[in-house]
């Protein structure tokens, strides 16, 4: 299915929060793009919502200052900028309050009655609500409208019904896209084609073959002004209730019968529901939870979480590693590990699947250390799939084995990728095709999992867990995560450990 409308279509793409650090970091850069590849109709134009006046009328120079710095030099040209600006109508308005500047958005709206009309929420969850109530009042949403709700939708699973209840007021379910860019990854996409596109891991992804699961998620970064939201979030919340779960699912889930949203959503949904409850007695055994304090990254000093958050004490986690299991026939007895963290040695996200050892090892340990196969999936930053196999080290005349990692990095074989997740759903969302984002249900299954290993952690018999694990910045996390796998005979697969940063072998030219 194309992303892309006809050059007759006409799109109103409403960004509220529209001089927000989302929407010019992320938002307007992707549909620079999807305009640069002429991918979005020439009747589609982009409304910004700003709070005042005064971000209207430096609105123009601020976007452009913003491709320039989160865009490659060679995709900012005045042309495209010149021709790209012309879809852009900066307005203020008071979003709560609907005597306060609505006027202009209906004026400007209805300028074309019969103009598919995207709002994108780019403002806080709390906010949703009454948004969409405001578009309700003044008549603004069409049949053809849609809505797009940012991660996160609420606290815990009551704020969340409240927040899908409010925005469900005014919206069918089909109408509401629920984003969550790591699905928009390449890579995350190539996931599906390399399970349900090849015979050669379709017989193999399963608990016959496959040792355990990890899934990584890891930041560089602190709390990069967001201190307030983080705080009363953390870990969890931020990103094992949405971005982790959703890579578990798209791992675990069976073939749906078509690639369709309603398909691709029942199956996930099925992995969710069989998800093993993590008890509060399981608690302590299963998760690792820890804080960063001042460490060293990349030969810079950088400060402690509670130094960032000018605060002299705090319990919120920054880093969550997770043991999970998926109590289906597919994945009995085998492990997924979870981890996601701030301030730790490298920003990447990656999936890793190991493989069991060979049943029977024919060749003796002085020949080289066996080294059972195992798939890496790099998400970011350098986009690419890793097999690791065992060959004969052709250097040597003599028989000895070595692990080896066949790479298919997608920046080399597809010179043309600029990999862009918003881009990829924006278009999606313009398209109205829902296939990559989370429907209700989903949502309400992953705080269900969740709520109660939060509420362990608050709870009175929970002390155990009040206090974080310690961990330098710079780090992978506290000693306790490793020991997390250890306990099972296993360890992290950490960037410096792929051999594939030693030793490729290119798939592809």
């Amino acid at each position: 299915m194309s992303n892309s409308k006809t050059d007759s279509t006409a799109v109103d793409v409403v960004i509220f929060g529209g001089a927000g650090d989302l929407a010019l970091r992320k938002l307007l850069p992707a549909l620079y793009r999807a305009h640069r590849e002429h991918s979005l109709s020439n009747d589609c134009r982009i409304v910004a919502v700003c709070r005042t006046a005064e971000e209207v009328d430096s609105y123009l120079s601020g976007v452009e200052r913003s491709l320039e710095t989160f865009l490659c030099s060679t995709e900012c040209t005045s042309a495209d900028w010149d021709s790209f600006r012309q879809r852009i109508i900066p307005l203020a308005l008071d979003i709560v309050n609907v005597a306060e500047g609505w006027s202009a958005l209906t004026k400007v709206l209805a300028q074309r009655e019969q103009a598919e009309r995207i709002f994108y929420m780019a403002i806080p969850p709390s906010l949703y609500g009454v948004c969409c109530e405001n578009l309700s009042t003044q008549k603004l949403i069409s049949a053809r409208s849609r809505v797009v709700l940012e991660k996160p939708i609420g606290y815990d699973g009551e704020t969340a019904n409240a927040v899908n209840d409010k925005v469900g007021e005014f919206f069918a379910e089909r109408a509401i896209f629920r984003i969550d860019h790591y699905l928009g990854k390449e890579t995350v996409q190539n996931l599906l084609a390399l399970r349900f596109a090849n015979v050669l891991f379709e017989h193999m992804w399963d608990a016959k073959s496959i040792d355990h699961v990890q899934i990584s998620i890891s930041e560089s970064v602190g709390l990069e002004g967001r201190e307030s939201f983080y705080d009363g979030a953390g870990a969890m919340r931020d990103m094992v209730q949405n971005h982790l779960l959703q890579l578990l699912c798209l791992i675990a889930m069976e073939s749906p019968h078509k690639l369709n949203e309603k398909n691709i959503r029942a199956e996930k949904l099925k992995v969710m529901e069989s998800l093993r409850p993590i008890t509060a007695a399981d608690v302590k055994n299963d998760i690792v939870r820890g804080q960063y304090v001042s460490g060293n990254i990349k030969g810079e000093l950088v400060p402690g979480y509670l130094e960032e958050l000018g605060q002299p004490s705090s319990n919120t986690e920054t880093f969550v590693a997770i043991r999970a299991h998926v109590d289906n026939w597919r994945w009995a007895g085998v492990p997924f590990y979870l981890r996601t963290g701030k301030r730790l040695q490298e920003r990447t996200a990656e999936i890793v699947i190991q493989f069991k050892d060979v049943s029977h090892k024919v060749y003796s340990p002085e020949q080289g250390p066996m080294t059972a196969n195992r798939l890496i999936i790099r998400l970011q930053p350098r986009e690419s799939i890793q097999l690791v196999m065992m060959t004969k080290n052709l250097e040597k005349t003599e028989l000895e084995l070595q692990p080896v990692a066949l790479n298919l990095n997608f920046a080399d074989t597809y010179k043309d990728l600029k990999s862009d997740a918003y881009k990829r759903l924006l278009l999606d969302v313009i398209a109205d095709n829902p296939s990559l984002f989370i429907h209700r249900n989903e949502v309400d299954q992953a705080w269900n999992w969740v709520d109660p290993i939060i509420a362990a952690w608050s709870c009175p018999e929970g002390m155990h867990a009040l206090q974080p694990e310690l961990y330098r910045a710079g780090s992978w996390g506290p000693q306790q995560a490793d020991q997390l796998l250890a306990q099972d005979g296993r360890a992290w697969i950490n960037p410096a450990d792929d051999l594939c940063e030693k030793k490729p072998v290119p798939l592809a030219s």
